[in-house]
């Protein structure tokens, strides 16, 4: 499976407490989010701002997107990552 971030795609939904971005797996658009928690436990988000969160996200960029791939592994659309998906992997 090729799986990578598509550029600026990243949306902060605050009646979810999410960050929202698109992914390309074999070719198609994905929509996948991450939790404000798990910015906050394994990103170093500050809050719930959306400044904050921004700065998580491209900080995790990598993990973030390493995490998706697994998760994608076991499902056929968009994933959400939680904080536990991070601590599963003992990251």
């Amino acid at each position: 499976m090729d799986i990578h971030f598509l550029d600026d795609t990243v949306t902060f939904d605050g009646s979810s407490l999410r960050m929202h971005f698109m992914v390309e797996r074999d070719g198609e658009p994905v929509k996948c989010a991450i939790t404000v928690e798990a910015l906050e436990d394994h990103f170093g988000a500050e809050s719930a701002l959306e400044d904050s969160l921004r700065k998580a996200f491209e900080r995790g960029r990598s993990r973030i997107l390493a995490a998706c791939a697994d998760a994608m592994n076991e499902t056929e659309g968009g994933v959400v990552l939680h904080s536990g998906a991070f601590r599963a992997t003992g990251e």
